[in-house]
């Protein structure tokens, strides 16, 4: 490491001050395997971030900003009286401006004040926290140029001790060296907890704000993210402790989770049902929905409690492990705490609340009322058959008048939360499918069927890897079948066709539901032009409700101009695809295609997933055709990524893929 310079004079005080740090305020954890990580950026630097010692911080920010195309340079360090350093800033090689030369020809500005730093301070636990952050420039910066500054000339792996040797790479790239920041976790029966027989605390200790953990589930989760790091590279956890050093909350997610974010990382899920029903495992899972409709995993944690300031700390984390790109949307339950975390973490970010999850409550809610039958008939008839809000409010008035209901106090607040839940507020976000519009529609939990409310913690930790196997072979297997296979035709329609060729099996079905339901739109009619858009009505007679079919009208907008097409359903924001009235209005006026803006990237399936080439596992199942293929499709792509880079990389690459389909065909010959 380069020898850093004052460039202010050292500041001396009796006693560093006291800061309250908001949000983030766990330990980052860096781990690769070896020490290293391979093809993945460096984490921004975040509030509450803690090292072992002051040269961990100027290694850790030295490595971002390499990463990221800028040097550093150490704008203060504050001494106390023992000239032991307590708080210190770290900056952009060009923030402030350097003093006016008398010289004759004076060296030209370099410096351009830019705010770009770090500060961090030494606390009461030995450690480093960075506790105020800015990263934005005010300048041009560039990776091709972090190579050239004089920070990053000589940069070292550092001192701490690697778990293990680091792996030879023979690659001509540059393999990036990540210190290991660690952290000690201290299992519950020896850190002062008293248990009575059952395992659960004893008399003595605060739980408010602390993991109820049983004796020897720390040694657990440190065995599980031990296992983790070696089987999922760049494998990633923080964990965040109390003022009495107790651990309080944790996230985890490997590196299969952030490249899945990339591709479906538009709506997400948090999924909080094991705090809301006091699981015996105090699990928060974020979901999105991948390619064919199934659920994906994009991180974990558990909390101490439903608490602003946890879900805060988790949202921050989650965020911060996410590079700092949030989703468009979220689908969350009624937990306000969560709701008010959500609200600053992401302020610009939809938060929906999970209709599924609303009304699996009806029951309980309203299972007591004299008339439960009719009303919960009432309430899903307010709920999904009304097209417009004026028709919702009108429909719950309704309901509330009829049978009595108008000082229900989950019906008023429901009511108040309507903007977040109903479908007709709803239709302008895009929620890939998941907010249900049918009666018989749902949402399940990621780990449902795995997990129950008495599972042990050591149980579910042992389980995760399993349920991540499971998920990814179906997903695996749901990639073979939509590049082999096509589901039968129903119609005539070219934009069946169309999308049979593009989109996955089991979107692709969804989607025919809707062809299929053009045969129940009976007529259409335009009742109006407006410039370039034309207004229609749509009949169409289909069931409503159980044994009972009725006919509706539909109103769709089209512009032809800009092949643009909106129907008052709402279907393609809320599933991803066009509706059967939007498609019988593009029929009437003769395109035989979708336009192209209706024709999603993430239900494709010819996209190459980067994350498809890493499992986490090394292991491979020779009895199962699914995994067999999906390694040989692997190694296939990475045959053609090097093959593709040069012609001399493309004619070896070729000559060896020849030998090798003559060698495989022999082998099947001889067998």
């Amino acid at each position: 490491m380069d020898e850093v310079s004052l460039n202010s004079e050292p500041a001396y005080d009796d006693e560093a001050d006291e800061f309250e740090i908001e949000g983030y305020c766990g330990m980052a954890d860096y781990i690769g395997q070896g020490g290293t990580i391979q093809g993945e950026n460096p984490l921004p630097p975040a509030v509450g971030m803690e090292f072992d010692s002051y040269d961990d911080v100027y290694y850790f920010y030295n490595c971002y900003a390499k990463d990221q195309g800028f040097g550093v340079r150490v704008s203060n360090t504050w001494y106390r009286k023992s000239k032991e350093r307590y708080r210190g800033k770290l900056s952009c090689s060009s923030a402030g401006f350097k003093k006016k030369s008398e010289a004759n020809r004076p060296r030209p500005e370099t410096r351009t004040g830019c705010p770009a730093m770090v500060k961090f301070r030494l606390m009461d636990n030995k450690r480093w926290r960075i506790i105020e952050v800015e990263l934005e420039h005010n300048h041009l910066i560039s990776p091709a140029t972090g190579k050239f500054y004089k920070s990053h000339k000589t940069m070292g792996v550092g001192k701490l001790e690697k778990k293990r040797p680091p792996p030879v790479d023979t690659s001509a790239e540059e393999v990036q060296k990540v210190r290991l920041f660690r952290t000690v976790l201290v299992d519950a029966e020896d850190n002062g907890n008293v248990y009575s027989k059952d395992g659960e605390y004893g008399i003595g200790v605060d739980q408010s704000n602390q993991l109820k953990l049983k004796q020897g589930d720390a040694q657990a989760i440190y065995s599980f993210f031990c296992h983790l790091q070696l089987m999922s590279p760049n494998f990633f956890y923080v964990m965040d402790f109390n003022e009495k050093g107790y651990l309080r909350n944790v996230f985890w997610a490997d590196s299969r989770c952030r490249v899945a974010y990339g591709y479906f990382g538009d709506v997400v899920v948090i999924d909080t049902t094991c705090l809301t029903e006091n699981y015996e495992v105090p699990l928060v899972v974020f979901t999105g929905v991948n390619h064919h409709g199934q659920s994906v995993l994009l991180g974990c944690g558990l909390l101490s409690g439903e608490t602003v300031e946890s879900f805060t700390w988790l949202f921050r984390a989650w965020l911060t492990y996410m590079l700092g790109r949030p989703p468009s949307a979220f689908i969350t339950d009624q937990c306000k705490s969560m709701q008010a975390a959500l609200s600053d973490v992401f302020p610009r970010a939809s938060l929906c609340l999970c209709l599924s999850r609303i009304l699996e409550k009806v029951p309980d809610k309203l299972g007591g009322l004299h008339e439960y039958e009719a009303i919960k008939m009432a309430l899903t008839r307010a709920v999904y058959q009304s097209l417009r809000a004026e028709e919702f409010e009108a429909a719950w008035e309704d309901m509330l008048q009829q049978y009595g209901l108008r000082d229900h106090k989950w019906l008023q607040i429901l009511y108040e939360d309507r903007k977040r839940w109903a479908p007709v507020y709803l239709k302008e976000i895009f929620l890939a499918g998941m907010s249900p519009v049918r009666p018989s529609e749902g949402m399940t939990s990621f780990f449902e069927g795995f997990l129950h409310k008495c599972t042990p913690l050591k149980d579910f930790l042992c389980k995760y890897d399993k349920v991540l196997r499971e998920f990814h072979q179906e997903e695996a297997m749901s990639d073979v079948g939509s590049r082999s296979s096509s589901p039968a035709l129903i119609s005539s329609f070219y934009f069946e066709l169309q999308l049979s060729k593009l989109y996955t099996n089991n979107i692709f079905k969804k989607f025919q539901s809707e062809v299929e339901g053009m045969y129940s739109c009976s007529s259409t009619r335009q009742i109006s032009v407006d410039g370039s858009i034309n207004t229609y009505i749509v009949k169409e007679h289909a069931e409503v409700e159980e044994n009972r079919r009725d006919t509706r009208d539909y109103e769709v907008m089209y512009n032809p101009s800009e092949g643009e097409v909106l129907c008052v359903c709402g279907l393609f924001n809320f599933q991803g695809y066009l509706c059967r009235h939007a498609l019988s209005i593009l029929n009437q006026n003769g395109l035989q295609e979708i336009p192209p803006q209706y024709i999603l990237l993430r239900w494709r399936k010819d996209i190459q997933r980067n994350y498809v080439l890493d499992h986490g596992c090394n292991t491979i199942d020779v009895n199962n055709p699914v995994r067999m293929y999906d390694h040989l499709y692997k190694c296939g792509v990475q045959v053609v990524e090097q093959g593709r880079k040069s012609q001399d990389c493309f004619k070896f690459a070729l000559h060896a893929l020849d030998e090798i389909l003559n060698k495989v065909h022999l082998a099947e010959d001889l067998g």
